[in-house]
């Protein structure tokens, strides 16, 4: 049994954010939570919002999983009760913030924010701010972010894209001197520290790169022009946390794994949240992992398969000469195993994969069609409502996930069952069919959080252990 979580009385946390996207917070992030924990602090690290890819810098920076954290998808109670959970046996929590401070869902509202989540963690807040062409202005912009909501709590400023130590001092003395508000130092503007970047944003670590020796880089440079010391003085300012009591996690289940699912995980496939595969454990599953890329056969014993999302489009070649692995996959669906995918997972399981430049790679077949590279992003909350009942679903049950992918499926055939409706943002536009069921196949270019609905796990591994 999983023991309730206990809050420790004063837990030192950092919400780093910023104006807007593209300010520098990831890397500031990673290279704080670096430098931190080679002072031998255990560093808690969080994701604000639906991210994959930020997350896998701040897990190699920590040497622990990096969780998300998005009080648009799950409900705050629960969310502010996991990350507690989460952070109960270390010295600190860093979280990264996503967007702009007070970008979420709306224009209207910061549902779904930073600034939200800050409000409810009861975090201070350190803002990160690009001023490479800008000086004295800086000040303006801090006072704004400032004054916004007075219920978040700004306590200080880091500069990024800094062009000398001269330039540092005129817009730390402008900021200071106008907001009160310390600059605890900055990042230089330096192409050692950019981090490269493809059409869904950062590269994951899991994929081959220099990852250490980047992080390392960002750690030194920052070390010598950030005051680590005054950061923790900050963060060591957030006021005791209230007793969260909705804890998923917390809930009793029999001892012993009851299923046993496997999980596609490596440089093709790794959009997964650690909670749900943490939800899915507490719930009686052993979790085994196997590679598209690398395994000719599925995990031995395996009840359930798990494809999640990634980059199935970058590897293509590789997957589509895994054919060993197609029939394993086929003959597991026609033996009646639950088969769970989700956006880039659904794509491997179609026919074929058509790459940007037109070239045809076959995949495991399992969905007639095709999945198509398109130049045109879609990305963004999804509120839906399952189609039909089946092993993870009610008719009628409401969800909320997210979509962010380039590609879409080609030649689907009209007759398949859709797994979702997609709802409108207005009592104006109609649901839109989504997904599909096949027999025990549930697959849907929506990725899904199971802390908005953790009878899912139970689900998941009921299934499995029944098929």
């Amino acid at each position: 049994m999983m023991q309730p979580s206990r809050l420790p009385r004063r837990l030192p946390r950092l919400l780093i954010a910023a104006p807007a996207s593209g300010s520098g917070k990831t890397t500031f992030t990673a290279g704080l939570i670096a430098a931190l924990t080679a002072r031998g602090l255990h560093v808690a690290a969080f994701k604000a919002g639906p991210d994959y890819i930020d997350p896998t810098y701040h897990a190699l920076a920590s040497g622990r999983p990096c969780h998300n954290l998005d009080t648009w998808l799950a409900p705050a109670e629960r969310l502010a009760a996991g990350f507690v959970r989460r952070a109960n046996d270390a010295d600190i929590a860093i979280i990264e913030g996503v967007m702009g401070l007070f970008d979420g869902y709306s224009g209207l509202d910061d549902t779904g924010s930073t600034a939200h989540l800050a409000r409810l963690l009861d975090a201070p807040v350190l803002l990160m701010l690009d001023v490479g062409a800008m000086a004295r202005s800086a000040a303006a912009v801090v006072c704004g972010f400032r004054d916004f909501d007075p219920r978040v709590r700004l306590v200080g400023v880091v500069l990024n894209r800094v062009g000398s130590p001269r330039h540092a001092q005129m817009v730390k003395d402008a900021i200071e001197s106008e907001t009160s508000l310390p600059v605890v130092g900055y990042l230089p503007r330096d192409d050692e520290l950019h981090l490269p970047e493809r059409h869904l944003g950062l590269i994951p670590t899991l994929e081959p790169g220099r990852w250490s020796a980047w992080l390392d880089a960002v750690r030194t440079k920052l070390e010598a022009t950030v005051n680590i010391e005054h950061i923790l003085e900050l963060a060591g300012s957030a006021p005791p946390l209230p007793d969260f009591t909705d804890d998923p996690f917390a809930t009793a289940f029999a001892p012993g794994a009851r299923a046993v699912i496997a999980v596609a995980r490596d440089a093709a496939f790794n959009f997964l949240y650690e909670d749900n595969l943490d939800l899915l454990r507490a719930a009686g599953a052993e979790i085994v992992f196997f590679s598209p890329l690398h395994d000719a056969a599925l995990p031995a014993g395996a009840q359930a398969i798990y494809l999640c999302g990634g980059f199935p489009e970058l590897y293509a070649e590789q997957l589509s000469a895994n054919t060993s692995l197609h029939a394993e996959l086929r003959a597991a669906h026609a033996r009646g195993l639950p088969i769970y995918a989700e956006c880039g997972g659904l794509m491997y399981l179609t026919e074929a994969i058509c790459d940007l430049q037109g070239r045809l790679w076959p995949m495991a077949g399992l969905l007639p069609g095709l999945s198509a590279m398109t130049p045109r992003l879609t990305l963004g909350y999804r509120r839906l409502r399952a189609a039909g009942d089946n092993w993870l679903w009610r008719a009628g049950e409401p969800m909320r996930g997210h979509e962010f992918h380039h590609s879409v499926w080609q030649g689907r055939p009209r007759d398949l069952p859709f797994l979702y409706e997609l709802l409108p943002d207005s009592s104006h536009g109609e649901p839109q069919p989504e997904g599909v069921q096949l027999g025990n196949l549930l697959a849907s270019y929506v990725h899904l959080h199971f802390l908005s609905y953790p009878t899912l796990a139970t689900r998941f591994v009921q299934a499995a252990g029944n098929p």
